[in-house]
Formats: C-alpha cells, structure tokens, sequence
C-alpha cells in the first residue's frame, strides 16, 4: 500500500502534495517523492526513507513554484527501498510523471516490448512501465486522459495510477483498478488522494471512484468516465470528521492517540443502533430479514487483526443465533474450493475496506452465490460498495498501523450483527436483545476505566523490554486476545510472541516455558467456572516450570493472585464481551514495549497500513 496524492488549484502545489503525504505516511515509509509542473517542464524531487528525507531534500534544493502536482509515499513490491525506485517515475523525454499503488502483473512483458523499441529505465518498479507507455501515447498526440485510458486498457493486476503531462499544465489524471482512489472537490481546486484524510484540511466533499474508473482533475471541475472513455456514475459524499482528528492531539504516537480514543469510538458505534421500536436496527445492511432466516451457514472472512474479531464473532453468533460459523483467513480462502450456496452468508471484516486479500475472497464468494456482508470502517471503500450489505464502524480515522480503536469497534460490529440475526431468526427474545446492547452501551466507561489504570502495565512493558520472546495464553473469547497480543508485540516490538488456546499448553507448547520466561494468561470471568478453573490449573503449571506470569482477570478474582507475579485487573463482565476490556491492556504493554526498545510504533518496519496486493 502506498500514499498517493494529486492536486491542482491555486495554492502552491508543493506544500499541498507534501502536507497531504504527510497525513498518509502510515500508508508507506519507503521512500517519498513529488512532481510538479512548472513552465512546460517538470520539476520531481524524491528520496528514500521517511518523508523528513524529502522534506531536507526540498529545503535545500526548493523546486520553482507550481499549482499543479503529485507526490507519493510508498510501500515497496517492485524493487528495493531506494532513491531510482521511488516514485514518481518520469518517461525518456521528461515529460509524464506517474505514480502508483498496487501491481502490475503483466509488467515484465510490457517491459520487453518497450525495451524492443529503444526506451531506457531508471528503476526496478513495475510502475515505470506505465510512464514509457504513456510517453507513447501523448507522443502519438493523445491528450493525457484518453491516453491513460488506452494504457489502462493494456494493464492487468491491481493499481492505482496518477499523472500529469508537463506540456499539459491544466489536468492531473488518475484511474483506479482494484485499489483506493479517492477525490476531493474544491472551489476552483480539486484534489486525489488514497485516502480523503490527505485534503481532509482543504475540502470535506468527496467522489468514490468505482472500478476501472478515469478521472480527469481540472480547476474547475472533475470527469469521470470508464476506460473505454464513457461518461461513469460516481457518487458523492461528504466526510463527516475534520483535520483535528487526523492529527496526533498532543500525544507522542497515533497509536497512543489512538489507543485513548477508543471509548469514544466504541460508543460512536453503538449510537443509534435501538429504533423507537426498541428493537436493533441495523439500517446499513441491505440484507432483508427474510434473506437472513434461509441462511443455514455463516463464514467469516479476514486478515491479521480483523482475523482475530472474526474468531471472537464465531462464539457470539454460535452462541446468541444458533448458527454454525466458520472462520477463514481471507488470503486462503478462495484456494480451497470453499462450499457455498444462496444459503451462506459470508461475513468480510476489514479496517479499510480495501484489503486485496479480503477483496478477492469477497468476490469469490459473491460469484458462488453467497450472500456477502461487509464490516468496514471507512465510507467508500471498494468492499462495501461489492458487497450485500454493510456494517460501517465509527472508530473515525486511525492513522497507527498497528489496529486499535478499529479492533475493539470491529468487536462492537460483530456483537451486533450476531444480535440482530438472533432477532430476527427469533433465537433471542426481543428484551433479551434490548439488554445485552443496553449492556454494549456500558462498556466505553469500562473501557476508559481500564485506560486509567495503565500505569503499572507501562512500567511492566519497560521491565521487559529485554526479553527475547513472549508468550500468551487464552480459553474462549480469550484465545482470540491472545493471538491478539501475540501479533500487536510482533508488529511494534519485532520479538518472538506467540498466543496459544490454554487447553493446548500440554499438547507441545509446554516445552516452550524456561526460567523467567513472560507469560501473559488472559483469565475468563468467574461466572464460567469451568473454563475459569482449568485456566488457573494451567498458571499453575507453567509457574511451576519457572514462568513469570502476567495474569489478567476480573476485578476481585482473589483466586488467581497466588499464582500471579503480576496481576492485571479489568472490569468485571459478561464473557463474550471481556475481550473489550481484556484487549487493552495488551495493546498498551505492546506499544509501551516497542516505544522502550526506540522503535516508531506508529510505523513499524516493513508493514503498511492496508495491504492493497495480494
């Protein structure tokens, strides 16, 4: 996934391109780069590293005014992280200057045919293959929109392209397949970006683009048409959040930001959800209440993060709407001949609504006939418009690679979608619906009562900021936070971190625990007393064999604290709903791990926010 943002208006375009790379630097930290269009020539700066990289290079060598430009924050997949394979990618002459998101999958054959006729590459990037493609074109006297729509025509696999054309001083031009692209109206200027917080600060009114989609960015106004140069239908909208909250608020990382936002997001995701009926309403579904009675079969489909809330989905639907559920990584879903039919609803669960991974799986499973309902956190995204139906989350934007506020609102999303299914096959009474959300509704102050007691789980992440290896363990609901944990500690702190179902621990993973070693035990609440005590006997064990554990439970289990060399107390709570509460605390110890190790827990290394190729 990669950063892209086109403008042109008249503000300088400098500061406007680099200002909005700045607010999409989660998206790609690679390297950065910009164009610009200045007297019929063009005028390009890029650097690899971190935007700061850029910005030295603009200070010291300022480039001449321009109101027309693009610039890129990028993700490698084509060529390494460096200075030739940052974009923007130019062609022979100088004249287009192309950047990129996504693959080209059928690159390395353009390449040869180019080659054959005598161009001359600068980099490793599939991209550049579309700035000599292009070259051809305009040199064959198409105007830059019709000659993207020719080259687009001629491209397989997933991208996002935007250009200008230096003897064109007056049309930015982007196309999008399969990958986010996103415009922003203005007054007398207008903007393109991969996510609308890059012109979040100049205009809020956005256009979606939809598939195999041109557009033409003039000062006036902006075109639309399919690659075959018809008129498309688009649709507007307007962003119902501001600047303020893209930006850090006072706190050292997004995440940080992020992590105490949650409360607030969570509730944001429940408002409105109880008609004057009393009854949920879910009114972003698009499924009918009949469609939803003759499914016999749900399958959840996600990737990393999501993955984990569609493990905790499947014990809340199983249990509240009778329904058996599975649940799929997304990027093996489609290679294993799934069965489905009219009857199976699929469930894709996804931060940004653009995950390739997930996407693909989504369409597999709407050519087999399912019925697909999406759980998204961002209006507009490709996912939603694809599916059935929709459930948005309001966790509002969340700008840290690691997920957050968009786990626990994924969480929320969930637990109502299994409600409403329970209400409307009739699996729970309508009261017994009412309560359990009049329930959800409490737990934003539980949430933010946890966030107030993280004062020892910080100084225990610093602690243990020299251990090699960290595992976790879970039964239930808490199996899924454990993986949680598990993964948060390996994208932020790059240490070996595992999470295991408790019940396991006998089964081989036993022979992992040394002298010393960290074991975080997410303990289920004293009502399941079973699961409860099976748990403890397992502390037990691993303390036995010289683990230091680190035992999160309810308020009051004085049971656990024998066996506990730290005790993390949560609020005590139904157990299909203590991941809520239980998930914090990892997220802190994690970020506060990675933060004592000096990592930038905002962009941890080799990762990106959304992957956007399979």
């Amino acid at each position: 996934m990669c950063g892209i943002v086109g403008y042109i208006g008249g503000k300088q375009a400098q500061q406007v391109v680099v200002d909005g790379l700045a607010r999409l630097e989660y998206r790609g930290y690679d390297s950065a780069g910009l164009a610009l269009v200045v007297d019929g020539k063009l005028a390009t700066a890029k650097k690899a590293g971190k935007l700061v990289n850029l910005r030295k290079v603009l200070e010291e060598e300022p480039p001449p005014a321009s109101t027309i430009g693009l610039g890129h924050t990028r993700w490698a997949t084509h060529g390494a992280p460096n200075d030739p394979n940052a974009h923007p990618h130019v062609d022979c002459g100088g004249r287009v200057a192309v950047i990129h998101n996504g693959i080209i999958e059928n690159f390395a054959a353009l390449k040869a045919g180019l080659l054959e006729k005598g161009h001359v590459f600068g980099s490793e990037t599939d991209t550049e293959v579309v700035a000599h493609l292009l070259e051809e074109e305009v040199g064959a006297g198409h105007e830059l929109p019709e000659a993207m729509r020719r080259v687009c025509r001629r491209l397989e696999g997933a991208y996002t392209l935007v250009a200008v054309d230096a003897q064109d001083p007056d049309v930015v031009v982007g196309a999008r397949r399969n990958s986010p692209l996103v415009v922003g109206k203005g007054d007398g200027e207008n903007f393109l970006a991969s996510d609308v917080a890059a012109f979040i600060e100049h205009t809020r009114d956005a256009v979606e683009l939809g598939q195999d989609q041109v557009v033409e960015l003039r000062r006036d106004g902006v075109t639309v048409t399919d690659y075959e140069g018809r008129p498309a239908e688009v649709h507007e909208y307007h962003v119902d959040w501001d600047v303020s909250a893209a930006e850090k608020g006072g706190y050292d990382y997004f995440m940080l930001k992020e992590i105490a936002e949650q409360p607030r997001a969570v509730a944001d995701t429940l408002l409105g959800r109880i008609g004057s009926d009393g009854r949920l309403h879910l009114d972003e579904m698009r499924i009918t209440d009949q469609q939803l009675r003759e499914i016999d079969k749900i399958i959840i489909i996600a990737c990393g993060t999501s993955y984990h809330a569609g493990l905790i989905a499947k014990y809340a639907i199983e249990h509240w709407a009778g329904l058996p559920c599975e649940v799929e990584v997304a990027s093996e879903f489609r290679y294993r001949d799934p069965i489905l039919t009219r009857s199976t609803l699929v469930i894709a669960i996804s931060q940004s609504g653009e995950s390739m991974d997930t996407l693909m799986a989504v369409r597999h499973a709407r050519e087999q006939k399912a019925r697909v309902l999406c759980i998204c956190n961002v209006n507009g995204s490709t996912m939603p418009r694809e599916c059935d139906g929709v459930l948005y989350t309001h966790a509002g934007p969340e700008v840290g690679v690691a997920a957050t506020k968009t786990f626990l609102t994924q969480l929320v999303a969930v637990y109502l979608i299994a409600l409403y299914i329970a209400q409307v096959r009739g699996t729970k009474w309508g009261d017994e619906v009412f309560a359990m959300v009049q329930l959800l509704a409490t737990m934003p102050e539980k949430v933010e009562k946890v966030l107030e007691t993280m004062g020892p789980v910080r100084e225990l992440a610093r602690s243990l900021a020299n251990e090699r290896s960290v595992l976790f363990l879970g039964r239930h609901v808490g199996f899924p936070v454990a993986l949680e944990g598990a993964l948060k500690l390996k994208e932020l702190a790059y240490m070996h971190a595992e999470g295991f179902a408790a019940g396991e621990l006998k089964h081989g993973p036993i022979a992992l625990i040394e002298e010393g070693l960290p074991v975080i035990v997410v303990v289920p609440p004293r009502a399941r007393e079973v699961l409860h005590d099976k748990i403890v006997s397992n502390i037990q064990e691993i303390r036995a064999r010289g683990a230091r554990t680190i035992v999160i439970a309810e308020e009051g289990d004085d049971t656990v604290v024998p066996y506990s060399d730290t005790l993390i107390e949560v609020p005590a709570v139904p157990t299909l709903l203590q991941p809520l509460v239980a998930t914090v605390p990892l997220q802190v110890f994690s970020c506060e791990l990675a933060t004592a190790k000096g990592h930038d827990v905002d962009q941890p290394r080799n990762l990106a926010k959304s992957v956007t190729v399979e």
